[in-house]
């Protein structure tokens, strides 16, 4: 294993300090409880929004803090669930008259984590409310979750819901956009590679140089197949003819199309992937309305990519396209 690190036990912490002094005028960091935090958070006319999960998805969450996005986030270890206390005081310290929106991916761990919190905070008088993403079509349950999976289509939810707040919603109003978004979006990735988290030292699990897994989970979980490694054509095909079908997307809808990278997968790669979607969703009678390729929900150093679906409608085009100001950034 060859990573940038010293203390593997030290791994998150160090990254989450190093967001922190990058960005000093607009975040904090609180290291008791792996918080990072706008730096002018909480206000009580605003809705505060956090996400948690674990850490090893970069840029989300922790990256994503930021005017018109998330209030907080407080990681856990790499693919591990934040401790419930972490959840807890993060909820504590950002919140505000107007509430708390804490939003989770669809895992076991997570949704403990945050639903214990959930209840302590309100035992508190705080007003918090839960909302889980589950938009991977690849498995209904897994040894991980109970229903599908939160992955790289969080971030549609993340950003509507943050402009919402940015714009005044209340809690009600920013849970409706919420459930709305992940409503409209579904996903699906393969797996060219493993990855190594920096604890276990060695690959996540087990992967011949001519497979890929079909479905893979952002933690490595397994997928619907292994299969043999096919063309980009063929790959495509793979993922649109799973998510296409499942919501369904339908000739005369106009989409969000999301190319998102695992980690591990040059640029150049994902927009190969994404042209050959654009031009097969064309075929289907299907408008991408807004593009996104790049990395924007990882699995560490994983070759892959997932490949997300949102319907458009004028609100939730709206919302996509307000402003934000976030830690990851080109310029």
């Amino acid at each position: 294993m060859k990573k940038f690190m010293n203390d593997a036990q030290q791994f998150v912490p160090e990254m989450l300090q190093g967001i922190a002094l990058a960005n000093p005028d607009t975040l904090r960091y609180e290291p008791r409880h792996n918080l990072i935090m706008r730096a002018d958070a909480p206000r009580d006319d605003k809705v505060s929004i956090i996400q948690g999960s674990g850490s090893g998805h970069e840029p989300a969450h922790v990256m994503m803090v930021g005017r018109g996005m998330l209030d907080g986030a407080c990681p856990g270890d790499v693919f591990a669930a934040p401790p419930m206390d972490y959840v807890y005081e993060s909820a504590k310290r950002l919140a505000s008259d107007a509430g708390v929106l804490l939003l989770v991916n669809n895992y076991t761990g997570d949704r403990m984590a945050f639903e214990m919190a959930q209840e302590l905070a309100e035992a508190d008088g705080m007003k918090v409310r839960t909302l889980f993403i589950d938009d991977d079509v690849a498995v209904q349950d897994s040894t991980y979750t109970v229903g599908r999976r939160g992955v790289a289509g969080n971030f549609f939810v993340m950003k509507a819901v943050g402009a919402a707040s940015e714009e005044g919603a209340g809690l009600d109003e920013a849970i409706r956009i919420g459930e709305k978004v992940n409503a409209a979006t579904r996903s699906m990735g393969i797996a060219l590679t493993p990855c190594t988290p920096p604890a276990k030292g060695s690959p996540l699990f087990e992967l011949a140089d001519d497979e890929i897994e079909v479905g893979v989970g952002i933690h490595g979980e397994p997928g619907r197949r292994r299969a043999k490694l096919v063309s980009a054509d063929e790959i495509v095909d793979e993922l649109l003819g799973a998510v296409v079908p499942d919501l369904p997307y339908e000739s005369g809808d106009r989409v969000a199309l999301m190319i998102n990278g695992l980690g591990g997968t040059p640029i150049s790669e994902l927009y190969v992937l994404y042209g050959i979607a654009h031009r097969k969703l064309a075929e289907r009678g299907i408008t991408v309305g807004r593009s996104y390729v790049g990395e924007y929900c990882t699995s560490l150093e994983m070759a892959g990519a997932s490949l997300t679906l949102v319907r458009l409608d004028d609100e939730i085009e709206r919302l996509l396209e307000a402003p934000a100001e976030v830690a990851y950034r080109v310029f």
